[in-house]
């Protein structure tokens, strides 16, 4: 990825950019005697003009011109006001027809996860990754095993992102199958689910796994037919605790290499502020380490996993906080409730449509923790005033979280702690009401319909269930608002394919899921700006182009809210921009 550091000169500017759009006009002229820029210090350092610039601000939502002085707008509106802050130095920036709207607000995601992504063997099926099949999934990772620096440093190859419902067989990948790939190198290769891996036989003995290992609470380990044996494949829980095992302690400066990976590829798609959910204890101290190093170049609001809190020094010390220090800080917790829809282990109150391999007819996935432990870990962040976001994808373990919000204290402190639903894919109808009462935020997943729509229709859940996976119709009805997530590394963190996702809701074969639940391009917009920095309680200065709010910018090479939807899949980001610096441009 390029990155380029501006000049602050309009000449030097100028002279600067290699990209024509980008192209600034030289300032001139000398502000008035007593005017508000009559010293260098009123002077906008920044002024972008020549564009559509979509505030998403309902109280104005389109201007002219905006200002940038420092690291916050300092003026937005119609061009010659806005230009009675240009002074000798201010950079013009003309957008020659491209459009700037406020920098993404990741409402949902795994900052250490995409790390992970970014050195692994890409598994991804198309459009995303060449693997289609369990052959070309293999030939990826004899490539990654010969060429790859990370897996001759760890001694271990990862692969991520494949997918049984893309792959030709229909299945997840074995040992066996691993094992033609190498008997000697530990393979470990995670579903794009996140909820699943799949190991070899090198992998599994480093990882003690054998006939006589129980499954976990909250996991199985799938076995061979007929035999005790794993057969590679492990689900929730005992992927979880097994990657844990098999994973080698990393040095400090690999896992700032692997942090700063994973930031690129988030500004690559216009992201400001990403949030790191379900951190663990090393993820939290590596990017504390991070902050104090200067490091880091995007807002990381982390959500430790509530249940690996430990002695809760995190939560108590200085980072616990709604400002950042370093670009860092902890929003509250994270808690997970049951699994993958796609995967089949989310808890629904009906039955899948087809169950998975080894399930009977009647299977509806299982949660994760019981209820008594899940209403004592709710509480326990309610009465602590702490932010807890709540992985929920099936209605079952939406129920369950319901259930848990509503008997964890007086509906005033449950909606000032702002309690979050995670996914909510399978949300009910008559749930939403419920969680409107509670103060319950819904952050949904319209981003499955394109990926995993037809596998929602076809054999997860059925009709008319698939129509409905993340409600967005529904919760706008109530006259609630969401948010719109991408779960990467579930996906790549593409803020334009959850654009295109939560406006059109087509799947990879051209279907409309749900079209109740299509949103226009400003609401998708909000759903991912503004709407999620008031998730996060951050909209008082991020989230929209007002005054005194961050210089957080994102430039487009279109506008969505006037070009065909069917063709916002194919919008780019041009450039990112925090606080008012460069710290993305796309090459050229």
């Amino acid at each position: 990825m390029q990155k380029r550091q501006f000049l602050v000169t309009a000449a030097s500017w100028t002279t600067a950019l290699s990209t024509p759009w980008l192209a600034g006009c030289a300032a001139s002229g000398k502000p008035e005697p007593g005017s508000a820029s009559d010293t260098q210090a009123g002077f906008a350092d920044a002024i972008y003009f020549g564009g559509p610039i979509l505030t998403m601000n309902d109280a104005q939502p389109q201007v002219q011109a905006l200002a940038v002085r420092g690291t916050q707008i300092a003026a937005v509106g119609d061009r010659q006001a806005v230009e009675a802050l240009r002074g000798p130095d201010t950079r013009m920036v003309d957008l020659q027809g491209r459009t700037l709207i406020p920098g993404f607000v990741d409402p949902h995601s795994h900052l250490g996860g995409v790390g992970l992504q970014a050195i692994a063997a890409n598994l991804l099926p198309p459009p995303d990754g060449p693997n289609a099949s369990i052959a070309e999934l293999q030939q990826t990772l004899r490539e990654y095993i010969k060429t790859s620096p990370e897996a001759k440093q760890l001694g271990l190859a990862f692969g991520f992102g494949y997918d049984d419902s893309q792959l030709k067989e229909r299945r997840h990948p074995t040992r066996d199958d691993l094992d033609a790939v190498s008997r000697t190198v530990p393979i470990a290769v995670i579903h794009q689910s996140g909820h699943f891996g799949s190991l070899n036989s090198a992998a599994l003995k480093k990882a003690g796994i054998g006939a006589d290992t129980p499954n976990p609470e909250g996991g199985v380990i799938r076995r061979k037919p007929g035999s005790k044996q794993p057969d590679g494949v492990l689900e929730e829980n005992a992927f979880f605790f097994t990657l844990g095992k098999i994973m080698p302690k990393l040095s400090e400066e690999q896992s700032m290499e692997w942090l700063e990976k994973a930031q690129e590829l988030y500004l690559q798609y216009g992201y400001t502020t990403v949030q790191d959910g379900r951190a663990d204890p090393g993820a939290v101290a590596t990017t504390i380490v991070a902050a104090k190093a200067g490091r880091l170049k995007v807002d990381v609001v982390s959500y430790p996993d509530i249940t690996q809190l430990g002695d809760g020094a995190f939560m108590h010390g200085p980072y616990y906080s709604r400002r950042y220090t370093g670009h860092f800080r902890i929003g509250g917790v994270k808690l997970t409730l049951d699994g993958s829809p796609q995967g089949k282990t989310a808890w629904l109150t009906q039955p899948y449509l087809v169950p998975p391999k080894g399930q009977k007819s009647g299977y509806r996935g299982y949660g994760v923790l019981p209820d008594a432990k899940v209403n004592e870990l709710v509480a326990k962040a309610v009465n602590n005033g702490w932010q807890i976001l709540v992985h929920g994808n099936g209605d079952a373990a939406i129920d369950q979280m319901i259930a848990a919000v509503r008997a964890s204290g007086p509906v005033e402190k449950t909606r000032a702690a702002r309690p979050v639903l995670i996914h909510g894919q399978t949300l009910r109808r008559d749930q939403i009401p419920q969680l409107k009462d509670l103060g319950i935020f819904p952050s949904l997943f319209p981003m499955h319909t394109f990926y995993w729509g037809d596998w929602h229709r076809d054999s997860v859940l059925g009709d008319p269930r698939a129509q409905n996976i993340s409600p967005t119709g529904w919760v706008l009805q109530q006259g609630m608002r969401f948010t719109s997530h991408h779960d990467a590394p579930v996906a790549l963190p593409s803020s334009i394919r959850v654009l295109d996702a939560t406006v059109n809701r087509v799947t990879r074969t051209g279907k409309v899921l749900g079209p109740e639940h299509r949103v226009s391009p400003w609401i998708a917009l909000q759903a991912q700006t503004l709407w999620s920095a008031y998730q996060h309680f951050e909209d008082d200065r991020k989230g929209s182009l007002e005054v005194g709010k961050l210089a957080d910018l994102v430039i487009l090479s279109d506008n969505p809210l006037t070009m065909e939807r069917s063709r916002l899949a194919t919008l780019e980001v041009l450039q990112t921009i925090k606080e008012g610096r460069s710290v993305y441009q796309k090459p050229h």
